[in-house]
C-alpha cells in the first residue's frame, strides 16, 4: 500500500490534491479489508478491530497529507531553474540570429548551445503540428505555433524543471516543463498557453493524437 501511495503522489496525474488523497485513502482501505476479512473469516469483529483499523487509516492519511501539502510543494519547487537565454528562429540568417545561444525548431522544441555542447529540449504537456506534416493545413499551423513559441519566449526569463538532470525521451531530447512566474507569484504554463490558443494539444493520459488535416 505504502508503495502504491507513493507512486499515486509521484505520477503527474491531472486531478487536484484533493482527489488524489482520497484515491490513496481508498487504496488504504482495500489493503485494510483484505488484510482484516482474511484475519478474522468467519468472526464477527470486535470493536477492537474497528478501532485498529480507523487508528491506521488516520495515520495514514495524516502522512499522506504532511507529504501532499508539506513536503511534495518543497520537493517539487527544488527542480525548477531559471533561464535567461535568447532564442531565435533555427534556420534564421537574419542579422544577429546566429548569435544567439538557442532556436526555436518548431512549436514544442528547442535548441541550445553549439557543437559538442548542443541540447535538443522538448517542451511537454502539449503536442504542436508538424513542420513536415501530412498536409497543407498542418504545415501551415506548425509555422504559426513556431512563432507563437518564439514569442513567449522572448518576453523575457521563464522557468523549466528537472534541473541538471531531466528526463530524455527516445529521440535524445531532454524533456521539460515551462513556466513564467509572476510578481504575485502566480504562474503561466507554457502548455496551457499553447493550447489555449489553439495551436497545440493536450497530450496528457487518456488524450488522442490531433489530426491537424481534418
Amino acid at each position: 500500500m505504502i508503495r502504491v501511495a507513493l507512486l499515486l503522489a509521484d505520477r503527474p496525474l491531472r486531478i487536484s490534491g484533493a482527489a488524489q488523497i482520497i484515491l490513496l485513502v481508498e487504496f488504504a482501505m482495500l489493503g485494510f479489508r483484505s488484510r482484516f476479512s482474511s484475519k478474522h473469516s468467519g468472526k464477527r469483529w470486535r470493536s477492537s478491530d474497528r478501532w485498529r483499523i480507523w487508528r491506521l487509516l488516520t495515520l495514514f492519511l495524516t502522512v499522506a497529507a504532511v507529504w501532499w501539502f508539506g513536503f511534495r510543494p518543497i520537493v517539487t519547487e527544488q527542480g525548477w531553474v531559471e533561464v535567461r537565454e535568447r532564442f531565435a528562429l533555427c534556420g534564421d540568417r537574419s542579422s544577429g540570429a546566429e548569435r544567439e545561444a538557442g532556436c526555436v525548431v518548431d512549436g514544442d522544441t528547442v535548441v541550445i548551445g553549439f557543437g559538442a555542447n548542443r541540447r535538443r529540449i522538448r517542451f511537454i504537456g502539449y503536442d504542436t503540428p508538424e513542420l513536415d506534416g501530412g498536409c497543407q493545413t498542418e504545415r501551415g499551423l506548425a509555422k504559426v505555433a513556431r512563432l507563437q513559441l518564439h514569442d513567449w519566449l522572448a518576453e523575457g526569463s521563464f522557468e523549466w524543471d528537472g534541473a541538471q538532470d531531466p528526463p530524455y525521451d527516445q529521440y535524445g531530447r531532454e524533456l521539460r516543463e515551462v513556466r513564467r512566474t509572476d510578481s504575485d507569484k502566480s504562474s503561466e504554463y507554457l502548455a496551457a498557453t499553447m493550447i489555449k490558443s489553439g495551436l497545440a494539444s493536450d497530450n496528457g493520459w487518456g488524450t488522442l493524437p490531433q489530426d491537424w488535416c481534418r
